[in-house]
């Protein structure tokens, strides 16, 4: 796959189409871009161009921790970079749940750089603040502590980033244990005080302020609540809100975990929903 060094950080990317506006698309949590592909693939046929990468310290790209501002920020940034470099400005960015965060931190930041936002699986609420800062942060954290760089190099998630890209398991054992938990404080710090937000990464008054179209699709987990795609829905004043693509549950008896092969299985939908809204702000 092609591979660009944006900021001093070498990223593994692809793009999907040939021809028509370009759409960014970013997964959850930390992994790689290959659950999108199917849905890349799709929506190329209508017209655009996909473009899909792997973030820093995910799938195949560079395993790199820099605390100047919080990890959705960076991601945000790192993608606006590599954008650029493939002359894709102005395009619709788009993900599901930390793709979503990466997506409205990139309009709050890089507002002239975008046409539109494509949200699913919108992440907000206490519950999973708490959750996901210790999940994201706060797990490492303690690894670095008990057993240095090389435990944090043998968890899960940087053991594949290492399968994925071998040279990330010098990067991180070069890496002094002081700066790497000093970055994780910070991550989750920032991740902490998002609990009362509307959605993590951004404030009541940035929404509002908000006139960017957004099409959004609710969940129906304890992470992804159909609270909070609502709130987003009721604060931002251009967003088409769709909250019946997957099983409605009612607000306080709400799945634990999201159901992976239903948001799959959701993907027909999701593309006639985000081809439609395409469409419309063309």
């Amino acid at each position: 796959m092609p591979q660009a060094l944006v900021r001093g950080v070498v990223l593994n990317y692809e793009i999907i189409g040939t021809s028509g506006p370009f759409i960014a698309l970013t997964p959850g949590s930390r992994r790689d871009y290959s659950e999108l592909v199917d849905l890349a693939r799709d929506l190329s046929k209508k017209g655009y161009r996909i473009l899909l990468h792997d973030r820093r310290n995910c799938g195949a790209s560079d395993c790199v921790f820099d605390a100047s501002a919080s990890e959705y920020e960076v991601w945000a940034d790192d993608l606006h970079e590599l954008a650029r470099q493939q002359n894709a400005l102005p395009l619709y960015v788009g993900g599901a749940s930390a793709g979503a965060r990466l997506a409205m931190l990139f309009a709050l930041r890089h507002p002239k750089a975008l046409r539109g936002l494509l949200l699913w699986r919108v992440t907000g609420g206490q519950h999973a603040a708490t959750e996901l800062a210790e999940n994201y942060y706060g797990a490492f954290i303690k690894l670095a502590q008990k057993g240095g760089m090389e435990a944090v190099a043998t968890s899960d998630h940087f053991s594949a980033c290492i399968k994925a890209r071998p040279s990330n398991r010098e990067r991180l054992l070069s890496l002094p244990v002081e700066p790497f938990i000093q970055a994780m404080e910070i991550w989750r710090e920032h991740f902490i005080r998002a609990a009362n937000m509307p959605m993590i990464g951004a404030t009541e008054e940035q929404l509002r302020a908000m006139t960017i179209p957004l099409c959004a699709i609710a969940g129906n987990d304890l992470i992804h609540t159909p609270v909070t795609a609502r709130k987003l829905a009721s604060l931002i004043p251009n967003c088409e809100l769709h909250d019946d693509v997957v099983r409605k549950f009612d607000d306080a008896n709400l799945l634990k975990d999201w159901d992976r092969k239903e948001w799959k299985d959701a993907e027909p939908r999701m593309l006639d929903i985000f081809s439609a809204f395409l469409k419309k702000h063309a």
